[in-house]
């Protein structure tokens, strides 16, 4: 049967043979995908997020197996749901247990409209065998997902199906060289809708790429005659390497101090993995003096493997819902993710400006779970999110009794 418009079974089973079940499953992502695609976000209402969010539960409940044992080991099906805020939260920590994939018959050799993709998270705290799995059975949502948000931020000066006419240069790897990271991917998906060209700095292991400086130094006076858009994109860490790198490499401190004064960058946030660590304020002054680009054109992106979509800092990525212009400190979510700050003991939602848990409600994950909880601290405000940092010390009491949850369904 139907419900909200997506696929459903009397029986809480898919059949993954019946062609019905396949077609139904397909539309549903392609018209998700039109609806992220389409940049006028004033037709987004809180009703049309309620009302795709539990038809996007229902869905999740009823093919993603794992998902749904955890459900009923806690008593909810989309029968005794009224509101999305009551869709059980995945801990992002589950991703490195179970694998949580939505409609599974939408696998390319099943429908060619369809290319799905594996991104692992750094798995840098519990070694590699414990690296978080993300499945995206429709890479074409997650492109869509992610383009108009990112030209908000930053590449206002672009029309929404514009021609790609800005010039990217990438601290982060391309997708040739790390296929396993939604980093890379969205950076090079970003690239085809928005870069006449991309200069890819560093390769897989984060070096130099050969012959990356001056092709990089050719294509900034290029942009420069031309007045293309220029962005150099990184984390934060790259960004340490590359302050380093300008103070003492002639050719990286001349190709930087040649960029425009109209240049932006993203940066990721981010020392997972390093010893290496520096506060904010250092990180953008130093970004600033070996390029030239003021602070207030350092844009600051928040996104994790375990969500498809991300929040921008500051800029024009508000979403259609929020009142008022973004505040500074305050990152924007687009108007299909939601998000709410949760009391770390028992997850119950805090008032605005108060800090807890993260968590998301992300209608881009219709292929995963949609809600997802993480360890992230921050407080909302008028729809936009301010970020505190990692929770300190053990894991939230939570985010541990819902991955008890998970485990206790797992074993029946």
């Amino acid at each position: 049967m139907w419900v909200g418009g997506y696929i459903s079974g009397m029986d809480g089973r898919t059949n993954p043979a019946a062609p019905e079940t396949r077609d139904a499953s397909a539309d549903s992502f392609e018209e998700l995908r039109l609806r992220l695609e389409d940049p006028d976000w004033s037709t987004w209402t809180e009703a049309d997020f309620e009302g795709r969010a539990l038809s996007a539960f229902a869905f999740q409940f009823e093919t993603c197996e794992p998902y749904r044992a955890f459900c009923r080991h806690r008593g909810i099906t989309p029968d005794n749901v009224g509101s999305w805020e009551a869709v059980p939260a995945v801990p992002a920590t589950a991703f490195k247990y179970f694998d949580f994939t939505s409609a599974p018959e939408m696998a390319p050799h099943h429908d060619p409209r369809f290319e799905s993709g594996l991104f692992l998270t750094s798995g840098t705290t519990r070694g590699t065998q414990a690296r978080g799995r993300h499945h995206v059975p429709s890479l074409g949502l997650y492109r869509a997902s992610l383009a108009e948000p990112f030209r908000r931020a930053l590449l206002p000066e672009l029309e929404p199906g514009g021609d790609p006419t800005a010039l990217f240069l990438s601290l982060i790897p391309s997708p040739a060289e790390a296929p396993d990271s939604s980093l890379s991917f969205m950076v090079g998906a970003a690239a085809q809708r928005y870069a006449r060209e991309v200069v890819w700095l560093v390769d897989g292991d984060g070096r130099w790429a050969e012959g990356a400086v001056p092709l990089a130094s050719e294509e900034v006076e290029s942009a420069r005659r031309s007045g293309e858009p220029v962005l150099l994109l990184g984390t934060a860490l790259s960004f340490v390497h590359l302050i380093e790198s300008a103070e003492s490499e002639p050719d990286v401190a001349a190709c930087l101090a040649a960029l425009p004064d109209s240049a932006r960058v993203m940066e990721t946030g981010g020392f997972k993995g390093s010893r290496r660590s520096v506060t904010r304020d250092a990180l953008y002054e130093g970004i600033e003096r070996v390029t030239g680009i003021a602070r207030h054109r350092i844009v600051n992106e928040y996104g994790m493997t375990e969500l498809l979509s991300q929040l921008y800092e500051g800029g024009s990525s508000g979403g259609a819902r929020s009142s008022g212009a973004p505040s500074d400190g305050l990152h924007r979510p687009p108007p299909w993710l939601e998000v709410r700050a949760l009391d770390p003991t028992d997850l119950t939602p805090l008032p605005e400006g108060r800090d807890g848990i993260l968590g998301f409600f992300d209608l881009a994950n219709l292929g995963s779970v949609c809600h997802v909880l993480t360890e992230d601290v921050g407080s909302v405000h008028d729809g936009g999110v301010r970020l505190k940092g990692r929770a300190l010390g053990a894991e939230p009491r939570g985010c541990s009794r819902a991955m008890d949850d998970l485990m206790s369904a797992a074993r029946g």
